[in-house]
């Protein structure tokens, strides 16, 4: 099995030390860290933020979990960044920050 190297801490103080443009410029030159162009960024699909959804339903997470049907567990790891929702999630949480009502209408019809 290969050996895992331990990151490199970051210095900040050096970072606080450069420029917006020297920042730019190091990141222009790293192919893979390079900025979005606006062109990338109209070609980008935007996924709701779980976590904002949530708030803006006044929901706790056992509560948004509960009424939509996700796992508490899968929700915090979402919520934390220990995991990205897959294609099928990330629709859902559209279609659930567009229409709350109708998937919780939905849901509650299909369990009785």
């Amino acid at each position: 099995m290969p050996e895992r190297r331990r990151p490199r801490s970051t210095d900040w103080r050096r970072f606080d030390a450069t420029t917006e443009a020297e920042r730019l410029r190091v990141a222009l030159d790293d192919p893979d860290a390079r900025p979005l162009s606006d062109a990338d960024l109209g070609r980008v699909r935007r996924t709701p933020q779980v976590r904002i959804v949530r708030r803006a339903l006044g929901l706790s997470q056992e509560e948004f979990a509960a009424r939509y049907h996700i796992p508490i567990g899968t929700l915090r790891d979402w919520e934390q960044g220990r995991v990205e929702p897959d294609h099928a999630a990330r629709a859902y949480l559209t279609v659930i920050a567009r229409l709350p009502d109708a998937v919780r209408d939905a849901l509650e019809a299909s369990a009785t």
